[in-house]
């Protein structure tokens, strides 16, 4: 049971910044007064000075398209430290195809709702024993949607913005979508 007060006093904001391995369901973060360069290569430097990543031939770094790691100067600030690592954006609005971003909505539900902080300091205590507990029980995501599913979709798509496309010819237009001419 809580009481909630339409009054409250801001205590201020926390960026969590996280890394998440998906073949060992391992997440590293990083937690930092403000966004961005250096908090992202600090989180970047915590997951890259460690094995496997740091002997490994390749460390591929999906990312969103964030202020601190958009584009090629973000890019070329990475493998110019990391030379193994290679950075991938998803497509604006897509970061839902990020996996880290699965972890950010549990972390979502079960770490920061219901919002009942007194400190920032709490905020992060109660994150970092998630990451720990989160470490020691999670499994790796297991997509189920195929190559013939996006196919699948991929044709949806085309043939509903095709008859979408049909229904908006301009008045005066000769051309009839197939299935009028057929009722004429």
């Amino acid at each position: 049971m809580m009481r909630v007060n339409h009054e409250y006093q801001r205590g201020g904001a926390l960026a969590y910044l996280a890394a998440y391995d998906v073949h060992q369901a391992r997440v590293f973060s990083h937690c930092s007064a403000k966004t961005g360069i250096i908090p992202f290569m600090t989180l970047v430097e915590k997951v890259m000075t460690q094995e496997p990543y740091a002997s490994a031939k390749r460390v591929f770094w999906v990312v969103d398209n964030g202020s601190s790691h958009r584009g090629q100067a973000a890019i070329g600030r990475l493998t110019k430290r990391f030379p193994n690592a290679v950075m991938v954006h998803t497509p604006t609005h897509a970061s839902c195809l990020n996996q880290v971003e699965i972890f950010f909505s549990i972390v979502q539900r079960k770490v920061v709702t219901p919002n009942d902080f007194t400190s920032l300091e709490q905020v992060e205590d109660r994150l970092t024993a998630f990451e720990q507990h989160y470490n020691a029980t999670a499994r790796p995501f297991r997509w189920k949607f195929t190559p013939a599913d996006l196919e699948d979709l991929m044709a949806r798509i085309e043939r509903h913005e095709q008859k979408e496309q049909n229904l908006q010819q301009p008045p005066g237009c000769d051309h009839q979508p197939a299935g009028l001419a057929h009722a004429a």
